[in-house]
């Protein structure tokens, strides 16, 4: 490979994966160091960047070009393939931290089909805010944002979309196509705000994802992740709200300390991860109640490409059969919360993954002891009903005859927008919800006994979700389902 130095605009074909990556690693980090020197000497000296710096600041691109020779590729992989002849291209960002994703990417594509790999200098600028870490460069400068936006590349949220999942793209008449569900600038956008909500760093998220809707939950992941870092050698780390990390072999006093000290409610949504070796860790996010924060959240981790995230929380129970501490499955989601409505129409269904269906099923089993009939009272599949209206209740008789037409047998107010959201921007999903209270059947949430409840179900319900993701990792290849797939889809997943 050239130095970075030698590094010229005009694009360079790969012959390997590897050889791309580490061009858009390269060109990657001479823009951002360029552009982030070029910012702390406006700040200083208020020199401003020539225009042959500026072509600096852009993202490195990524181009395909599949030159079909007639071959007819047998594989049943859902992504990693081309449809049809042409140019493909996306701009990158952060190509060191993707670069596992890019890999999985490129290897199959460049052995599976005939195709060049291209990598250069896009024409889409890097906008200067994603250059600055903490904001601390800028305090004290005297500087306003409006003032740098005139002199640096700024953000523009017109060049942040997602039009190819959302299916706004006319694949017939665009030229390139594209290669990824998500560009630089989309990516960047995210990834800032993960930072934002979570209270940790994007980097430390993990592939396999937990989303919850109670802190109780977290106080569990945190229990469970200290034992993991003492019995399994494959857990290496911690990380707490605020980058606050927790390391294999600390003795207890200290981690306990550590814990005691972390400041959550500073974040929307913190985030809890446990690092793993092989980079299969396990992430919790607290995303609070209602399908926003739901939307808001997986908006932004998917652009981190994850293997799956699932819903463990609590619901209410709509059937008398049901017993406070069931489990309920979703096999279904009837879509009342209105926030997709507009990119996911709720006529459109939302199929259950049946990989995913049968590792909650199975980590149910395991984690219970219950099989057979035993697990069939405890653990309930049907179709969840998900509002944006916390008091559906007073709402009953204008409801009831939908709720009754759709079978439900749960209610809450994040699954439906997590799985919808999962569909849509082709991740994983999955729910498993635990029954906290029975409303139309007199059975509410009253102090003592949700205190117990509390204290007896959410280790069990968080343990079953940490072993479905373990049992999923084994199933990557069928895990990415061509479910999610439609026909006018960019090679990468």
């Amino acid at each position: 490979m050239p130095t970075v130095t030698s590094y010229t605009e005009a694009f360079v074909v790969a012959q390997t994966a590897e050889e791309a990556v580490d061009r858009l690693a390269a060109l990657h980090e001479r823009a951002t160091s360029g552009l982030s020197h070029a910012l702390k000497n406006y700040l200083k000296e208020r020199i401003k960047p020539d225009a042959s710096q500026h072509r600096l600041f852009r993202y490195p691109e990524l181009r395909l070009t599949y030159l079909c020779q007639g071959e007819v590729p047998t594989t049943v992989r859902a992504y990693a393939k081309v449809q049809v002849p042409g140019t493909y291209s996306v701009t990158v960002t952060h190509p060191k931290a993707f670069r596992n994703y890019l890999l999985e990417q490129l290897r199959p594509l460049m052995s599976d089909f005939t195709v060049q790999v291209e990598v250069g200098v896009s024409q889409q600028n890097i906008p200067y805010p994603y250059v600055v870490e903490q904001g601390d460069e800028l305090a004290g400068s005297g500087v306003t944002a409006a003032e740098l936006a005139r002199v640096f590349p700024s953000t523009d949220l017109s060049a942040a979309s997602d039009g190819v999942a959302d299916g706004l793209y006319d694949w017939e008449n665009i030229d390139p196509m594209p290669l990824a569900l998500f560009d630089a600038a989309r990516v960047d956008f995210s990834l800032r705000r993960l930072v934002h909500y979570t209270g940790s760093d994007w980097r430390h998220v993990q592939p396999w994802i937990l989303l919850t809707n109670y802190h109780r939950y977290v106080d569990q992941f945190i229990r469970h992740g200290l034992n993991l870092l003492n019995e399994d050698p494959r857990f290496v780390r911690m990380v707490l709200p605020g980058n606050v990390l927790i390391e294999r072999g600390m003795d207890s006093g200290e981690t306990q300390a550590i814990i005691e000290g972390v400041v959550w409610h500073r974040y929307q949504m913190p985030a809890y991860h446990l690092i793993a070796t092989d980079g299969h860790g396990v992430t919790l996010v607290n995303i609070g109640v209602g399908p926003s924060n739901a939307k808001n959240i997986t908006d932004h981790l998917a652009v981190l490409r994850p293997h799956c995230w699932l819903m463990i929380g609590h619901c209410g129970g709509l059937r008398q059969s049901q017993t406070i501490g069931d489990y309920v499955l979703a096999h279904a989601y009837m879509r009342r919360d209105g926030i997709l409505d507009r990119v996911v129409p709720p006529n459109i269904p939302i199929p259950a993954l049946a990989e995913v269906q049968m590792a909650l099923q199975e980590a149910a089993a395991n984690v219970t002891g219950e099989r057979g009939e035993a697990l069939k009272r405890r653990l309930r599949t049907g179709t969840v009903l998900t509002y944006d209206d916390r008091n559906w209740e007073l709402r009953w008789a204008q409801e009831r005859p939908l709720i009754n037409l759709a079978r439900a047998v749960a209610v809450d107010m994040e699954s439906g927008t997590i799985a919808a959201q999962g569909y849509r921007l082709r991740v994983p999903y999955g729910t498993l919800l635990c029954v906290s209270d029975k409303p139309l059947h007199s059975e509410i949430k009253l102090p003592g006994a949700a205190g117990a409840f509390y204290e007896r179900a959410v280790t069990q319900h968080l343990h079953i979700g940490i072993a479905a993701l373990d049992l999923l990792r084994n199933q990557l290849n069928s895990l990415h389902s061509r479910k999610l797939r439609s026909f006018d889809e960019p090679p990468f997943r």
